[in-house]
């Protein structure tokens, strides 16, 4: 599968997670990116699962929805998979192999760094640099999936009556769209540790960028499903009803006390809780500033709160700062979509590898 470095026509970046799909256009001008045309459509299902496709024909009609409100018309898109369906590892290997004659070799040798049979996965490779221990060999980054996660992405976006030409990583992605965020994060030229963490609908994924570089990622079962969920429960609403009560509002007074402000907390504390795993794992035991995405990044005030417990600096991810907006898009729609976009941003940057 074309995960890394081809040169590609443009492509839509198309997000799909348990909740909604997120599609994306780019041009660019120069060294300026535009906002061609953008959408957001729930994926309608009663009972969304985490990262996994549980149907097909739902994401390709959200799709569908999301192709027909952006008005875009391009045909190639860029998709990803969640990190937890897919397994990375470096290898070594001679430097003076081509492409052709490194994948040829990764197939020989893959038995030993794939516990899936070949004939069930999609795997695709990137020369990383030199081998710090051996100039003549160089690091390669393997990237592989069960074929089944990959399959259904592309399904979908065919079914939607797109090319799937480019299957990514979400981390992958999210590291791509670092990139677009304003000063001082992206352009920081001292060595940062920035968190980013992408909470939406049902998963928390916990990105680590070192110096702009990926070096950590974990997911975690948590998400604004969870709010949705309380107040479904808290006044007698159907799933449907109460996602649409906590976007537009219309709640009992009692709503924010008793509700709103638990999950923020609940959001405090699993933030707290990845970061610890990461720093369990890591030489480098601290962050210097944290970003936070996903749909629930847009919960007013969340920030502040985050900020004062963890004593650094948070900023709410928005890519599309610096970016030039075409006359059909909304910008207040796009800027409170905003935080969600970081994926789809990063995928729709493929356009320009």
């Amino acid at each position: 599968m074309n995960w890394f470095n081809r040169k590609q026509n443009a492509v839509l970046g198309i997000d799909i997670s348990s909740a909604a799909v997120k599609l994306l256009e780019l041009s660019k001008t120069g060294a300026r990116y535009r906002v061609e045309s953008f959408a957001v459509a729930p994926v309608h299902q009663d009972v969304p699962s985490e990262k996994n496709i549980a149907n097909v024909d739902v994401v390709a009609e959200a799709i569908k929805t999301a192709l027909t409100l952006s008005e875009s018309k391009l045909k190639q898109a860029a998709v990803a998979v969640p990190v937890s369906a897919v397994m990375t590892k470096i290898i070594t290997m001679p430097d003076s192999l081509t492409d052709d004659e490194m994948e040829v070799q990764i197939m020989i040798e893959a038995d030993q760094h794939v516990p899936y049979p070949l004939d069930e996965v999609n795997f695709d490779f990137e020369v990383q640099g030199v081998n710090r221990n051996n100039p003549e060999m160089v690091d390669v980054l393997l990237v592989v999936s069960r074929r089944e996660n990959v399959n259904d992405r592309v399904e979908a976006v065919l079914k939607a009556g797109l090319k799937a030409s480019i299957v990514d990583v979400e981390s992958f992605a999210m590291e791509n769209a670092f990139s677009l965020l304003p000063d001082p994060l992206a352009s920081s030229t001292a060595a940062q540790t920035v968190a980013i963490l992408d909470i939406g609908s049902a998963m928390a994924t916990l990105t680590v960028l070192q110096d702009g570089r990926l070096v950590y990622t974990q997911e975690q079962g948590f998400g604004g499903r969870q709010l949705t969920e309380e107040i479904q429960r808290r006044y007698g609403l159907s799933y449907v009803e109460a996602g649409l009560a906590k976007k537009q509002g219309g709640l009992p007074d009692n709503y924010t006390v008793d509700v709103l402000d638990p999950f923020k907390r609940a959001m405090v504390q699993q933030i707290q809780r990845s970061l610890q795993f990461f720093v369990s794992s890591s030489t480098n035991r601290s962050i210097n500033s944290m970003v936070l995405a996903g749909g629930c990044a847009s919960i007013p005030g969340i920030d502040k709160l985050v900020e004062k417990s963890l004593g650094v600096p948070v900023y709410i991810a928005n890519p599309f700062s610096d970016m030039t907006l075409s006359h059909k898009i909304k910008p207040d729609n796009l800027l409170n979509n905003a935080p969600a976009m970081m994926i789809a941003c990063g995928l729709a940057l493929r356009s320009f590898d």
